[in-house]
């Protein structure tokens, strides 16, 4: 039997200061609906990272529970963690190169997700931009000339809309930027891109991309700018009926080939600009809050096929 170790940041015992607290629910949702998909994979133990506040999800044979040892940080805990299973699938942001550490601690060949480049590049979002548009992927960057119109700055190595603030004019946003970059903190100024806020849920391998649903993603922004992200609506695109969805799927397939070390279940944030169609704002090289209920919705359990994905040829005699 093969044994998998689930980490989620969050939940899993590792530090929560103020801003990512209110991120914890989330967070407890993605290891959940992953638990729950893992264990109905014949043949496979589970081991959940579990803390005070986040216990097991569930009571199952095949499931137990995993906790830091006083004072053992994050990468210490998951790399003690992983080398005791055969695999491991880890959900953390980005920020702080956090998501990077933790595949170097982990390794390659038990690592599910993309490759330690990609969750490079993805890490930072300019980065990410600037990697898409050497292959003409729309983004941002094609809004800057003219200068005129609405700006944003966020944490260059920030997850979801922490910190992110929207300003009426480019010379507010450079303002901004200087004064956090003054201070030490990452940060990076963009055009804003007006339209609908949606995203892609999609699977991928080397030579291989699937998108899976199509997303609306609710976010708002305050009297003074600051965006908030209040949930997501997955599946809102049908891909048979509505004209954009071949739009949707031609990005996909065009994120890919930008990033080619994309690999198990990937999400990508973008806003659908009345004119120019699709923008890529951000790829997410990891299980995103859109996984939630994802299984059910399509009828198949996503986690295993990502484990297909990987070639594990356990999972693949007893699936068949």
């Amino acid at each position: 039997m093969r044994r998998i170790f689930v980490y989620e940041s969050l939940s899993g015992g590792g530090q929560l200061d103020a801003d990512a607290a209110h991120l914890l629910a989330q967070g407890r949702q993605m290891r959940d609906a992953l638990v729950a998909d893992l264990l109905c994979v014949p043949d496979l133990a589970v081991t959940c990272a579990v803390s005070q506040g986040a216990g097991l999800p569930v009571a199952h044979e095949r499931l137990s529970g995993a906790t830091p040892g006083p004072g053992e940080e994050a990468p210490a805990f998951v790399q003690r963690l992983a080398h005791q299973h055969d695999l491991a699938w880890i959900v953390a942001p980005e920020n702080d190169g956090l998501l990077g550490a933790l595949h170097e601690a982990v390794g390659a060949p038990r690592w599910i997700g993309c490759d330690a480049e990609t969750i490079r590049v993805a890490s930072s979002k300019r980065a990410t931009l600037l990697a898409l548009a050497a292959q003409r992927v729309p983004t941002p960057l094609d809004f800057a000339e003219p200068m005129s119109g609405r700006w944003v700055v966020k944490p260059d190595d920030g997850a979801g809309a922490v910190h992110t603030r929207v300003h009426a004019n480019h010379d507010a946003a450079l303002a901004d930027l200087r004064l956090r970059r003054s201070a030490g903190t990452s940060a990076t100024l963009e055009p804003f891109v007006e339209g609908e806020a949606l995203s892609i849920s999609m699977l991928a391998a080397p030579g291989f991309v699937q998108p899976l649903t199509f997303n609306q993603q609710a976010i708002v922004i305050d009297a003074e700018g600051w965006l908030n992200d209040i949930g997501v609506r997955s599946n809102v695109i049908d891909s048979r009926s509505d004209p954009r969805a071949v739009r949707l799927h031609t990005l996909a397939l065009d994120v890919k080939r930008a990033l080619p070390g994309l690999r198990g279940y990937v999400g990508i944030d973008l806003v659908w600009h009345a004119e120019r169609g699709p923008v890529v704002i951000e790829v997410n090289p990891r299980l995103t809050s859109a996984y939630v209920g994802l299984s059910n919705a399509l009828g198949r359990n996503l986690a295993e096929e990502v484990l297909l994905l990987h070639g594990l040829p356990e999972v693949a005699d007893a699936a068949q």
